[in-house]
């Protein structure tokens, strides 16, 4: 399947939208397959080789500044920590996890040639292409991972949720993306897959924050990505810790008044978020 490269761009997280996107393509930064191209509307395979130079990230894309944010503010121990990056594609946050410390990552996406030239060659990366986490077994990897990060699209969030539960170490932590374009019923979407409506955001996190409290999954903060997905949608960060088999049976109370507290604050997150009254 072949795209114009400045959707590429956008696609990939290198472009925050398509007008920025034809601005680094004109301004000459855009390489494909070392090739410096200077047309937005010619088409490539959507797994062709992109690189922008001269670009101020941090990250090989945008998507790190996602997990950077998460990072920074619940500090989730990735230093030293045997990581799982799924929904990888360029690598934003591998290359964050790797940036802060961790000692290997599992970059895993259904998709093909899409990790950074960078990560690829990186021997903390465990490049696993072509792979649906939905079926990944304990089998596949060489041990259970100590932190997670969860970033796909086109799939609701509840349907990968027990496949990297059963391939997490007891206590491991993760965040995950919460997206509500992909979480809502179609009739709820507007145009471009934009969700606009702010009750239909707040239905869509309390129905993941339930989904999760019965995992179990002890919730340990909730928060809105920094940025916006590539159609200017409001994205929410959900960190969280796994529960041991001890631990699902203690603090049942304790967990009950944490896990309310979380839903009572949904409405004032997504109006901070979205600038709007729920």
């Amino acid at each position: 399947m072949k795209e114009r490269l400045d959707v590429l761009l956008v696609k990939r997280g290198l472009a925050e939208s398509r007008e920025k996107a034809k601005a680094l393509i004109m301004s000459g930064n855009v390489y494909v397959k070392e090739q410096r191209e200077d047309k937005a509307g010619t088409m490539f395979a959507d797994n062709v080789e992109i690189t922008v130079k001269g670009s101020k990230l941090p990250y090989v894309s945008r998507g790190g500044l996602k997990l950077e944010k998460a990072i920074k503010v619940w500090k989730p121990p990735v230093e030293g920590a045997v990581c799982m990056d799924v929904g990888s594609s360029t690598g934003g946050f591998t290359d964050c996890m790797l940036q802060n410390g961790a000692k290997l990552v599992y970059a895993i996406d259904v998709g093909t040639n899409q990790l950074a030239w960078k990560l690829r060659q990186d021997p903390r990366v465990v490049s696993m292409e072509k792979t649906n986490i939905r079926y990944v077994t304990e089998d596949d990897l060489p041990q259970k991972v100590d932190f997670v990060s969860i970033d796909v699209a086109f799939i609701s969030l509840k349907k990968v949720m027990t496949a990297v539960f059963n391939l997490m170490k007891d206590d491991a932590h993760i965040v995950c993306l919460i997206k509500p374009q992909f979480e809502a019923g179609r009739e709820k979407v507007g145009k471009k897959g934009v969700v606009r409506e702010p009750k239909v955001h707040v239905e869509v996190i309390e129905d993941i924050l339930n989904y999760m409290h019965e995992m179990p999954y002890d919730i340990l903060g909730l928060d809105y990505s920094p940025i916006k997905g590539p159609e200017g949608n409001t994205e929410y960060l959900l960190y969280m810790k796994k529960k041991s088999a001890a631990d699902s049976n203690i603090n049942r109370e304790a967990d009950e008044e944490i896990w309310n507290a979380y839903l009572e604050g949904v409405g004032e997150l997504v109006e901070t978020a979205l600038g709007a009254t729920v």
